[in-house]
């Protein structure tokens, strides 16, 4: 507790003011949590009859995250359990250390950057609008948000009956498809009459034959009141009006989302994902264009087969649409990115729509351009695509879904307009991706844009209706790292803005859904169905001479292969794999190394970053002699071959390894356990949740590549002499996707969601605008005139 925390300080004067002399001695500015505790645990050494090491002050420098000095004071964020925080200060003279508000910390951090602790900043704090609106409190809970929300209004219905009935019979009359009502007609006017409807149909469904669907009892429930929509056999029809019933009767959680997910709600369903080259072949590889392009390909798979599901289910005759609304690049090299308009594989009705970017005087865009600098072209590119989803559905969207910062915010605009409800999927959010990026965002700015990126990302943030989140880590960390949403809930970037309350991860919209792997490409190496045509292709490309982009030739084609595939990027970190393996000498004499990556030649690239790393992974082959261990291909591959190559591992009793500084979810990582590979992949991220440490794959720390390094040559070791040891993790990684990782479960999580989100937006319209003003306001005025900048 804080007393205990501010009593021992008082008590123990001298050798904490000693503590803290020796921060403000090592001459830095601000210091990270995780110097603060070096700092704390080599002094503690030093004075080690104190008991300060176990002491409250401990405990709290333990949880510091950071700490800002000056002559005066030292003022220190404190995170002592998951998404909870306290700001404290201690003054050298006066040796008194106090808890201060967070606007008071935020202050003293924006005095270091422009010598100015009064100057006049825009904040931003949406806690007064979310006074009227549900909480979770316990950290368990945190992305389980549609449960609570069950809970919550199902204790409203038992509270105050009147008005829930009311909320639910109002809300089943609301729905209709191309002029055709569902589910209500004008005959019930009442909840009254509604549940004397519902006792007369089910008795006279009790008398209907087994087999009976709704066209053959259509005119007699239609007399009673009823619409289609109920279900399509006499079966799911009477489910459906007795889940109902029970509902009026006696309200429960779990009822109310069975029930509303049974409502004929989402048939066409519009995806934004503006940056990067957004295609089905040929794009992989290229900037900004990775992980994000497959997992939207394989969810809107998923999504349409189980809403061609639903819909049948529900006794409908109606044909769902997705529109993937993507940038129009005509100078798109080898891909289709050039083409307006493009159908998605395996699928009926998803199309790729492509919306071009355009200048001040509305000419085309030809090039790529970073993600970093689309921020200028959003808005008229979602008046665009606006135009081109009427056009084609021939209605407004039923649920809209943004991915990334700028196709959440055209999600933003496009809900907005349409009223329907929004779904934001971060993927990465960029803020705890860079060091002190908020703070000294103006240093970063003329690269990254920043100030749009993170004022775009609370627009999103807030206005959405849920949020999707492939783990927990995404949302609120763990006990010692701060989650990437958790990050915007206080920040200052000076001279800009200072959020007091940025959005809360203890907020009801957040929910983890995770997605899979395509089962179609990504199955287990022992399965009968293999590509093993692609073969003698592997073959050659692993092991062959005759392949382009390539760098280095494997000798001993008798040792397992250590596999890693990823863009070019720093925070990828296959250059720190190379590293780790250069320098280990036992791993490098158990294992050779297969890397998919980038490119090779840095003059190839249009990204500055991405050039680096050609750069050093040269210097790296050429600094530990490498080309006779270490294959390198800078090629792009297709979903089959990237699925047969990992098999082709696995065959050589191989592993896969995800050496990334930070991640937010980690599909390659479950494409690789999904083949049974065993799989090695970083502790910062989703793949702390993926995988059960040494079950089914192991947690590295990329920070520390000696050790990782040690973890591999181990397991390579062991398995050498247990042949069983690779099978058991083999096995373990196969159980896990089975379990949790699949795109089955997650587009079946992702439509019910939408109803019963689509159901809290209809009960709480009036509740949301003022916020709405709110988010207004922060566009126009905010984000409108720094993109206006680029």
């Amino acid at each position: 507790m804080l007393a205990t925390l501010l009593e021992y300080v008082q008590q123990n004067t001298n050798l904490v003011n000693e503590l803290f002399h020796r921060y403000r001695e090592k001459g830095k500015m601000l210091i990270l949590g995780s110097d603060m505790w070096d700092e704390f645990d080599t002094f503690c050494q030093e004075n080690a009859g104190s008991g300060l090491f176990n002491s409250p002050l401990g405990d709290y420098i333990k949880n510091a995250q950071e700490a800002a000095i000056n002559v005066s004071w030292i003022y220190m964020s404190v995170r002592p359990r998951v998404a909870s925080w306290l700001y404290l200060r201690y003054h050298f003279e006066e040796k008194c250390l106090e808890e201060i508000p967070v606007t008071d910390f935020l202050a003293f951090k924006e005095e270091h950057v422009t010598g100015n602790r009064n100057h006049r900043i825009l904040e931003i704090d949406f806690a007064p609008f979310e006074r009227e609106f549900p909480k979770m409190n316990q950290t368990r809970s945190i992305g389980h948000g549609v449960e609570f929300l069950n809970r919550n209004f199902s204790g409203r219905l038992g509270s105050d009956l009147t008005k829930g009935e009311k909320w639910l019979l109002s809300f089943l009359r609301l729905h209709e498809y191309q002029g055709k009502q569902f589910m209500l007609n004008g005959r019930i006017t009442s909840v009254d009459a509604l549940r004397k409807a519902l006792m007369l149909g089910m008795d006279f469904l009790d008398r209907q034959p087994e087999k009976a669907e709704w066209k053959n009892v259509e005119i007699d429930l239609k007399a009673m009141g009823f619409e289609p929509g109920w279900g399509r056999t006499r079966k799911d029809i009477h489910k459906t009006f007795s889940m109902l019933a029970d509902l009026l009767e006696a309200p429960d959680h779990n009822n109310l989302e069975k029930f509303i997910g049974r409502i004929p709600m989402i048939f066409n369903i519009v995806v934004f994902s503006p940056h990067g080259y957004f295609g089905q072949e040929n794009v992989l590889g290229l900037p900004d264009t990775g992980g994000q392009v497959v997992y939207i390909l394989d969810q809107v798979r998923a999504l349409e087969k189980e809403m061609k599901n639903r819909i049948y289910q529900q006794g409908l005759d109606i044909v769902p649409q997705i529109l993937i609304v993507t940038r129009l690049i005509p100078e798109a090299g080898d891909t289709s990115c050039d083409l307006h308009e493009e159908q998605v594989k395996g699928c009926e009705n998803v199309r790729i729509i492509r919306i071009p970017f355009r200048d001040a005087e509305g000419e085309i865009v030809p090039h790529w351009i970073s993600r970093f600098e689309v921020w200028p072209y959003i808005e008229e590119f979602t008046n665009e695509a606006e135009q081109e989803i009427m056009e084609r559905l021939e209605r407004t969207p039923d649920l809209v879904i943004g991915n990334y910062s700028d196709g959440n915010l055209a999600a933003y605009l496009l809900a907005q307009r349409f009223k329907v409800t929004q779904c934001t999927i971060a993927h990465a959010l960029e803020k705890t991706k860079y060091l002190f990026s908020s703070l000294f965002w103006q240093d970063m700015e003329e690269q990254y844009h920043f100030s749009c990126q993170f004022t775009a990302d609370l627009i999103a943030m807030n206005s959405s209706d849920f949020i999707i989140t492939s783990t927990y880590q995404e949302i609120a960390g763990s006990s010692d790292v701060v989650g990437q949403y958790e990050s915007y809930g206080t920040f200052t970037m000076p001279g800009l803005l200072r959020v007091l309350h940025g959005v809360d991860v203890f907020d009801p919209k957040f929910n983890i859904v995770s997605p899979g792997a395509d089962d179609q490409i990504y199955f287990p190496y022992n399965d009968d169905n293999r590509f093993t045509e692609l073969n003698d292709e592997l073959e050659r490309l692993i092991f062959g001479d005759d392949v382009d982009n390539c760098r280095g030739r494997i000798q001993d084609k008798e040792k397992p292969i250590l596999f890693s595939m990823a863009r070019l990027d720093h925070i990828k970190n296959l250059t720190g794999l190379i590293e780790w393996y250069g320098a280990n000498s036992r791993l490098r004499e158990i294992a050779n190394v297969l890397i998919v990556g980038g490119l090779m030649n840095p003059e190839d690239s249009g990204d500055d970053e991405e050039k680096g790393q050609i750069v050093k992974m040269h210097d790296l082959f050429d600094q530990f002699g490498l080309d006779s261990q270490v294959r390198w291909l800078g090629l792009r591959l297709g979903k089959s071959l990237s699925g047969e190559l990992y098999r082709f591992i696995a065959d050589k009793r191989g592993a896969f390894v995800q050496p990334a500084f930070f991640e937010a979810f980690g599909l390659t990582v479950i494409e690789a356990m999904a083949t049974g590979l065993p799989t090695f992949a970083t502790r910062h991220g989703g793949p702390l949740e993926i995988i059960e440490d040494r079950i089914s794959g192991f947690h590295i720390d990329p920070n520390h590549g000696d050790q990782a390094a040690d973890i591999l040559a181990d397991f390579f070791e062991r398995c050498s002499q247990d042949p069983d040891h690779w099978h058991t993790l083999s096995k373990g990684a196969l159980e896990r996707v089975e379990e949790r990782y699949t795109w089955k479960r997650y587009a079946q999580r992702l439509l019910g969601l939408s109803c019963v989100y689509g159901f809290w937006k209809f009960a709480t319209n009036l509740e949301r605008q003022e916020t709405g003003r709110y988010l207004e306001m922060l566009y126009h005025l905010q984000f409108k005139p720094l993109a206006e900048k680029i």
